[in-house]
């Protein structure tokens, strides 16, 4: 069963960032939408994967949610 998080990155801003981001949380077993328009990024991860690691995942990639 997967949980769905939603984070505002304001660095998210082409679709390079849009890789980075999705490569960054492949790992964790995420599937990711991404949205550089909105700066929205939507992801759904395992429920044993906690929020605060996807936020670690993307904060080590450079792309920090607000």
């Amino acid at each position: 069963m997967n949980t769905e998080h939603t984070f505002q990155v304001p660095d998210l801003s082409c679709g390079h960032c849009v890789a980075s981001v999705t490569k960054a949380l492949a790992p964790l077993g995420a599937q990711v939408q991404a949205d550089p328009a909105t700066k929205q990024v939507r992801v759904s991860a395992p429920a044993t994967v906690a929020r605060t690691e996807l936020v670690a995942a993307l904060v080590a990639a450079g792309y920090p949610p607000a």
